[in-house]
């Protein structure tokens, strides 16, 4: 029933759900702490140079989930693995226990072998050691598999997960209730011994509340019968004859244990991630069993992070931990046992529900609650304990119904994935939390695709990071590299995740088994040069979102901004109230955090989780007051003016409430609006424009960066989400691209090509101010890197030169510090020069384009070897008429391997100095290299696969040749077709066509 009470403030809910989030707090933890919260590293300091661009550091390569059967691992080999990962331009990996494709796990043998047993201590051991030796980082998983788990926490214990379970009987006409207390409808789970009777109550059924599978009841109603049990007997009669509910609840351990186990001897069970008890059991295991002396030295010399997966807590009942009454009214000042049947779940869904606006009211209190316990027991205990051994805390805090926003912003490093999150407005949540708090990375487990196992291509991965990169993410962690071998497993090897279920499981298992391979370091070259800009300095986002809800992992964006504001060139990030009492939460120059992701403007809108409602807490509708009295524009979608307590309000707080909002909408800076259509319009009205534009809408997506020397901007065609239809295609159209961190008219635009390393002074565009504007034209999934700076920021030789504004050229290029026109015919060209002269260039004949058909074909065919992980390599040799993909090619139709394509054509007599030509390969699968007369080119983009042949090219003969590697999916169809023979095969090779189109350059006078 409802009581009146002392009303709440906010300190309250901000000393429980912002523990750890100040600078103070961090501070206190000691300089690892300090430094991850700085986000200094990578920010300012010395100017970009080419070489920063062209050679990024180990600290921003792309990582690997390196997956171990447990400990049964040989140290020589872990420290081959990591030579081999060094060797392809990695920069560290993260030890997880993952063994998901072994159905007979006693082959482990975990007795000897379990996870952290001496053996698998002497392979972390070992790992470390080489790591340091080859200057990669390790990260180590807080237990195996997920959730947390350690061994020697049985499931009664105080420190294990834990589940209130309910129990019902229903009373009609007025019947009294005898007998034993209703017990769970769920029986207790296995190994749990151990049950405590937490409450018992009755409550009137009223099926006005009843919703969906609910039960309605009469909050007013709710009586508490506990003192009414005796030895496990309840006697109880019901005041009317109206149909009536006894409800009991049972406090046990869900019995939970880690993925895929078991993984160690004893059993580790997953441990109660809302209470002090549990983290201790993980840390005092950590400290006690597995951390000795020389662990602990390792780790400081090459450790990086403690990490956690998402939070999958598995239960039929409702998530609990014996201090939640407690924190409950600590939080709301109310008893939680009165709004219980409200809370309680039966296997995920609501069981009983009192009026809809009261129980959104109470859920919303309880998860709040829980979210406060979750973010300061787990995460923040967990991040004190990791910083004491010289690292960092990362994790996955999505999976509850808790605030990841919040807890992106208190961990060292938040993660999302690729497989699990909606959307890019997932990451954007992470992203929120991670700039406010000023920490500098946002990661991402990448390329876990269902059924991907050896069918997963690099373009394929490339696509997924295109988007996502674009909305926060700047670390990499790919889903993953699996240990050489294991009991029991087939050629090539080990693979933690494959076969799953009899199928091709998640994939990818990359490493030497696949002939990519071999490419590989073309690939992490280009996403190191990626983290390597976005990790620079600190990320800017037009629009801030608060959100009442700080789930992520949902898929719910924001209006307009979402739909139309993207494609149109915003950017927008998600808040949380705990990220408003950080210390970057002031307004300066009418913006939100303005040393770090500077917000233009705040937008609220109704609460997506709780029924659109327009919803707003007391503490942070101040908090938004002052915001705005400082000058900060603010859009409200709703019926504000009648805004609501997202929890149950106090006596009085309503009132207050609206008060609040109704000074906030009387601001001049402030607009609410009831069409979601006109949140644009709105911005637009209150003077607040995007830093990037686009001249039509588009799929480009983008992200920035700003330094103290430059603004970066990541530019890539992808999409709010993969699944959408129809697929990206080609973009062309004008770009402005504002920058921000200087004015002046001596900035010039920079082109920084992630995949060969090189960048080059832009050569045509126009400049209003701070505002250069230029053609942007992309394949999908194709991206682009701009810098913004003084010139000479990158050491070239264009210093301030004109540029071109217009031409009818093909191309406008700085080329060795002169400036030329590309036409790819002949004829006179005009170039309109930044210095408003016209320029008359005229191009000679141009070769006519080559269509190259005719190849010579050598395929290393890999084959299984004699053993599972040595591979058989035959040689296949065709004379290619016409380019088929192999899977056409009868001798070809099941490889997987290396092809070798090579040819040669003449060019003729009036091939020129200045003449060059562009390489078109066509469709081509996966990666490829290509050799022209004995030279290696720069590599591949694999996304829109033109190589500039540049001067590589000569009079008479010329050869090409075009290596391809493939996955090895096509030849598992055949040595493995009781996991992949089901599937079909998939077309590799080069299937162009491939073109040879040659163009004149010719510098303008």
């Amino acid at each position: 029933m409802r009581k009146t009470h002392p009303q709440r403030g906010g300190a309250t809910r901000r000393s429980v759900l912002a523990a750890g989030l100040t600078t103070g707090v961090l501070a206190a933890l000691g300089p690892v702490a300090s430094a991850a919260a700085s986000g200094t590293a990578h920010s300012t300091g010395a100017a970009p140079t080419a070489s920063w661009f062209a050679r990024p550091a180990k600290e921003v390569r792309p990582r690997f989930r390196w997956w171990w059967p447990d400990g049964l691992v040989d140290p020589v080999e872990i420290a081959r693995e990591i030579d081999r990962m060094a060797d392809a331009g990695f920069g560290g990996a993260e030890i997880a226990a993952v063994h998901h494709s072994m159905t007979d796990t006693s082959v482990l043998d975990t007795a000897h072998h379990g996870w952290g047993s001496p053996a698998w201590r002497e392979g972390v051991t070992a790992a470390l050691r080489q790591a340091a030796r080859r200057g990669l980082t390790i990260d180590l998983t807080l237990g195996p598999s997920w959730p947390v788990a350690v061994p020697g926490v049985t499931p009664d214990d105080d420190a294990a997960v834990k589940e209130l379970a309910y129990g019902k009987a229903t009373l009609t006409g007025g019947a009294a209730y005898d007998g034993p207390v209703p017990a769970s409808v769920y029986a207790a789970p296995s190994g749990v011994t151990v049950q405590k009777l937490f409450a018992v109550q009755a409550a009137r059924v009223n099926t006005a509340y009843s919703s969906g599978k609910a039960t309605g009841l009469d909050a007013d109603s709710v009586t508490d019968l506990t003192d009414r049990v005796s030895g496990g007997h309840l006697s109880w009669t019901p005041p009317d004859a109206a149909t009536w509910v006894i409800l009991s609840y049972w406090q046990r351990g869900s019995g939970q244990q880690p993925e895929a186990g078991p993984h160690s001897s004893p059993a580790a069970y997953v441990v109660d991630h809302f209470s002090a008890a549990g983290t201790a059991a993980v840390t005092r295991y950590w400290d006690s069993t597995i951390l000795d002396s020389t662990l602990r030295k390792l780790l400081r010399s090459a450790g990086n992070t403690f990490f956690e997966d998402s939070v999958e807590l598995e239960t039929k009942g409702l998530q609990w931990t014996p201090g939640l009454p407690a924190a409950f009214r600590e939080h709301t000042g109310r008893d939680l046992l009165p709004y219980l049947p409200a809370v309680v779940l039966d296997n995920g869904n609501q069981v009983f529900a009192f009026e809809a606006r009261l129980t959104q009211e109470i859920r919303h209190d309880f998860w709040e609650t829980v979210s406060g316990l979750f973010n300061e027991h787990h995460l923040g205990a967990l991040k004190s304990w990791a910083h004491g051994h010289g690292m960092r805390l990362r994790s996955q805090p999505y999976g509850l119904q808790t605030d990841a926003i919040a807890s992106a912003a208190l961990l060292d490093v938040p993660e999302g994935e690729s497989l699990g999150f909606k959307n890019l407005d997932d990451y954007r949540c992470l992203a929120g939390g991670r700039d406010m708090a000023g920490h500098r990375i946002l990661s991402c487990e990448a390329g876990a695709y269902a059924g991907g196992a050896y069918n997963t291509t690099w373009d394929k991965f490339l696509r997924t990071m295109g988007g996502a990169y674009a909305a926060g993410v700047n670390q990499t962690v790919i889903h993953g590299f699996s240990y050489a071998t294991a009991p029991g497993v087939s050629w090539p090897g080990f693979a933690a995740f494959s076969p799953y279920g009899g199928a091709p499981g998640y994939g990818e298992s990359w490493g030497p088994r696949q002939p990519t391979w071999r490419h590989v370091p073309d690939i992490t070259g280009y996403l190191g040069r990626v983290h390597e800009v976005l990790q620079s300095g600190t990320a800017r986002a037009d629009i801030a979102v608060f959100r009442q809800t700080g789930y992520t992992a949902t898929g719910i964006g924001a209006s307009w901004l979402t739909s139309t504001g993207i494609p149109l060139g915003w950017t927008h990030q998600f808040l949380s109230g705990p990220l408003l009492d950080l210390p970057a939460a002031k307004v300066s120059g009418k913006r939100l955090a303005s040393d770090g992701p500077a917000y233009k403007a705040l937008f609220l809108e109704g609460d997506f989780f709780y029924g659109s409602n327009p919803t707003l807490a007391v503490a942070d509708a101040r908090r938004l007051l002052e915001f705005a009295r400082a000058g900060l524009p603010t859009v409200l979608l709703g019926a504000f003016d009648q805004a609501l307590t997202p929890g149950l309000p106090d006596d009085g707080e309503q009132a207050e409430l609206r008060s609040l909002t109704a000074q906030l909408l009387a601001l001049p800076n402030v607009r609410r609006i009831t069409d979601k259509t006109l949140v644009g319009a709105a911005f637009a009205e209150l003077g607040v424009t995007s830093d990037a534009v686009y001249s039509v809408s588009s799929t480009l997506l983008n992200a920035h960066r700003v330094t103290d020397d430059a603004d970066f901007y990541y530019l890539c065609n992808g999409k709010h989400a993969e699944t959408v239809k129809p697929a990206v295609a080609l973009i062309d159209h004008d770009v402005t691209l504002h920058a921000t961190h200087r004015k002046g008219s001596g900035t010039v635009p920079y082109l920084l090509d992630p995949w060969s390393g090189r960048v080059n002074r832009l050569a045509q565009y126009t400049q209003d101010g701070d505002a250069f504007t230029f053609r942007v034209t992309l394949q999908p999934g194709e991206t682009l890197v701009v810098a913004l700076g003084d010139p000479g920021l990158f050491r070239d030789r264009c210093g301030s030169r004109p540029h071109a504004v217009a031409t009818d050229a093909d191309s406008v290029l700085f080329t060795d510090g002169s400036l030329v026109v590309r036409a790819f015919t002949a004829g006179a060209r005009t170039t309109t020069l930044s210095t408003g002269r016209k320029v008359t260039t005229k191009i000679p004949e141009v070769p006519a384009t080559v269509t190259l058909d005719r190849w010579t074909l050598s395929v290393d065919d890999w084959q299984p070897g004699a053993t599972v992980t040595t591979t058989r390599i035959v040689t296949h040799t065709l004379a290619l008429d016409a380019l088929l993909p192999w899977s056409q090619i009868p001798e070809l139709a099941d490889v997987g391997g290396v092809g070798r394509y090579r040819t040669t054509f003449a060019l003729p007599g009036t091939w020129v100095s200045g003449t060059g030509a562009l390489l078109k390969l066509g469709s081509v699968t996966d990666t490829c290299r290509v050799t022209v007369n004995g030279t290696l080119l720069d590599p591949v983009d694999r996304l829109n696969p033109v190589v500039d042949l540049g001067g590589h090219l000569r009079r008479g003969a010329n050869t090409i040749e075009i290596e391809v590697a493939t996955p090895l999916f096509n030849r598992l169809r055949i040595s493995n077709p009781a996991v992949f023979g089901t599937s079909a095969r998939q077309n590799y090779g080069l299937v162009g066509p491939v073109q040879l189109t040659p163009y004149v350059q010719q510098t303008v006078a």
